[in-house]
């Protein structure tokens, strides 16, 4: 297998790009001047990938793996906090693929049942994503179902990084902050930009995965909790997406459990988005202070998904 900083590449990210672009959508941007939400006066857009098919950016890989990679009549079998689930089943039922998906229990119950609503077989394992992953690869090996990775494959990095294409033809900016969890999307946009921009990874002070890999110089187990544990706590950085993290993320910053929730209060009264707490992490390194911009430096963000139980329009 080949280095991923070598797979991973614009050119390769174009190419994705082209060939899932008729079953993904072209997300919005808002600017937003900061001042609006109590910062100092600035450019902040928002790349609104909660707008993406089945509710977060995670579609944008799983078209990659099914669309660019051979697909065995048993089907492709996925492990996920519950967003990767819900895209690989949304993708394998646009595609018709057999998919199953295993989750564990802390997975969100908007996201349990997405995955139902598009038709895959959901068993839910164990306490964390690692004890999902280790079910997930028995059943590949008993089944000979592909496995779809969240994060640590060239096709999820792939997928991931064409939302950096989208964004260059849609905003110009200095900065990119992003949420990290296993580290795909981070990996994929640092790779498109190549440091063209600063790309800096926010993690919760509960989950980080990325910070303590960078500190030791190799993925090392990190402690896998918070209030976005559904998406943002793998335990480990993935090893092919560590190499692409060193070379071409700028830094990490650490946010707490408070400031994401109260990205997402900020993000509702100001823009009328509702945002997962995984979704909202990367805002909420702004509005806490974790990241501060210098004079003029134009910030993009991604708000990478829209999965909650947050909004119920019965009561």
């Amino acid at each position: 297998m080949s280095n991923a900083s070598d797979a991973v590449n614009p050119e390769q990210i174009a190419r994705c790009e082209k060939l899932i672009r008729p079953y993904i959508r072209r997300t919005p941007v808002v600017e937003l001047d900061a001042a609006d939400v109590g910062l100092a006066p600035g450019s902040v857009f928002l790349k609104l990938e909660l707008f993406q098919h089945s509710g977060s950016f995670k579609a944008r890989g799983a078209f990659a793996n099914l669309l660019a990679r051979k697909v065995p009549a048993a089907g492709v079998v996925a492990a996920s906090g519950g967003n990767h689930g819900a895209a690989v089943a949304y993708a394998s039922m646009k595609l018709k693929v057999p998919a199953k998906i295993f989750i564990p229990s802390v997975s969100s119950p908007a996201k349990i049942a997405r995955i139902r609503e598009y038709g895959a077989d959901l068993v839910i394992e164990g306490d964390r994503y690692a004890d999902a992953l280790a079910a997930s690869e028995a059943w590949a090996q008993q089944s000979g179902a592909m496995p779809v990775h969240a994060f640590d494959q060239d096709e999820t990095m792939l997928g991931q990084g064409t939302i950096g294409l989208e964004l260059d033809q849609q905003a110009g900016f200095d900065t990119l902050l992003v949420s990290v969890g296993g580290g795909g999307l981070i990996a994929g946009l640092a790779a498109w930009y190549a440091g063209r921009i600063k790309v800096i990874g926010v993690e919760p002070l509960a989950a980080p995965t990325l910070t303590k890999a960078l500190e030791a110089g190799h993925p090392v187990d990190a402690e896998a909790g918070g209030l976005a544990a559904d998406s943002l706590a793998p335990r480990r950085i993935g090893a092919r997406v560590f190499p692409i993290a060193r070379d071409h993320v700028a830094s990490t910053v650490l946010v707490a459990d408070a400031a994401i929730r109260r990205a997402q209060d900020v993000l509702w009264q100001a823009l009328r988005i509702v945002a997962e707490p995984g979704g909202a992490a990367a805002f909420s390194a702004l509005i806490s202070g974790a990241y501060r911009p210098q004079s003029g430096e134009r910030v993009a963000v991604i708000i990478s998904g829209g999965n909650t139980t947050a909004v119920d329009f019965d009561r």
